[in-house]
């Protein structure tokens, strides 16, 4: 088994809120919690979930660009969690992201060049001589021509833009990098081409993914493992082929249920939720999915389920599932 190279444990993130005409009343989002899992070296590890459930504050936590409000991420024998931003600096080369948006997060007064420039120089990773190269090289790894460094941000398509953002990101020549929905914003043909560019790059780079998306069928395509989150807790975490083959948690269930498919007319069991999403203001006790899941007991309104391994590497948090086949109260029982 390869070693970690990032442990995260108990990861909590809350934001606290002011509300009122007067911001008299407080409140706090309760946006993750306990949120533990190992990434290994060189694997894709995806989060998949509804809007809102919390995938992109974990990888936000995770880079302590929102400052957790618990937990721990350990990297390299450093709690990162715990750093103030200057001590942070250090760890920035090895840690970078991909955003939704491309177009939002470049500078639309930088040229493409300057945009990728500005890492090398910060960190010291090319002298001025040498910047020409890194940079026709970057572009090129990305599948842009050289002549790109001499363009705006406005003068790029969606799928080009996006380019140039995985490129700033390689800038550093990082190890470990977050995708934050980077394929969403995109056309559907020219999403599986910048999937098949962050394949290629991980081969390349021996780099290690962070995977957040909502589309299932991409997730199965690029991951090793995956983790299913709801209202800010992990619910399941498998390898990709279990997972898809097996799901085991009944919000897993129902969210593969949703996947369409080829032939209309194939006999499906579909597996709809009822009511909404609770308020992460207020988010329920015990199970946080209880308010919609229909194996739901009182056990599951009063005690919270730990994350329990059913098969090898696969774990659920379900006070229902007691074996890698068994998912009902009576087995349990």
């Amino acid at each position: 088994m390869t070693a970690p190279l990032l442990q995260i444990r108990n990861l909590k993130k809350h934001f606290d809120l002011r509300l009122g005409a007067f911001g008299e009343k407080g409140a706090r989002v309760h946006a993750l919690d306990d949120f533990t899992v190992d990434i290994v070296e060189g694997e894709t590890l995806s989060l998949v979930g509804e809007s809102g459930c919390g995938k992109s504050t974990t990888g936000f936590a995770i880079l302590n660009l929102h400052r957790p409000s618990g937990g721990s991420v350990i990297y390299k024998g450093t709690d990162l969690a715990g750093l103030d931003e200057d001590a942070m600096r250090p760890f920035r080369r090895d840690l970078q992201i991909v955003f939704q948006d491309p177009y939002s997060t470049l500078n639309p007064r930088m040229t493409i060049g300057e945009a990728l420039s500005e890492p090398i120089l910060f960190h010291a990773l090319a002298s001025k001589a040498e910047l020409p190269a890194r940079l026709a090289q970057l572009l090129a790894d990305v599948g842009l021509s050289p002549r790109f460094a001499s363009r705006y941000p406005h003068e790029l398509s969606g799928g080009q833009r996006q380019r140039v953002a995985i490129a700033r990101a390689l800038a550093c020549q990082p190890r470990f990098i977050v995708c934050d929905e980077a394929i969403s914003a995109l056309d559907v043909s020219v999403q599986a081409q910048i999937l098949n560019l962050l394949l290629d790059l991980q081969e390349k780079y021996q780099l290690t993914y962070l995977f957040i998306a909502h589309d299932l069928a991409v997730v199965r395509h690029i991951s090793d493992r995956v983790g299913v989150m709801y209202l800010g807790r992990l619910a399941e975490l498998a390898p990709s082929a279990s997972l898809f083959a097996t799901p085991l948690h009944p919000y897993t269930r129902a969210l593969l249920s949703a996947v369409p498919e080829a032939n209309p007319r194939a006999p499906r069991d579909r597996q709809m939720l009822q009511g909404e999403v609770p308020s992460p203001l207020s988010p329920p006790s015990g199970c946080r999915f209880h308010s919609r899941c229909p194996l739901a007991r009182e056990t599951c309104r009063s005690q919270i389920p730990e994350m329990r391994a059913v098969a090898p590497g696969h774990l659920v948090a379900c006070h229902a599932v007691t074996s890698a086949t068994s998912t009902n109260w009576e087995a349990s029982e």
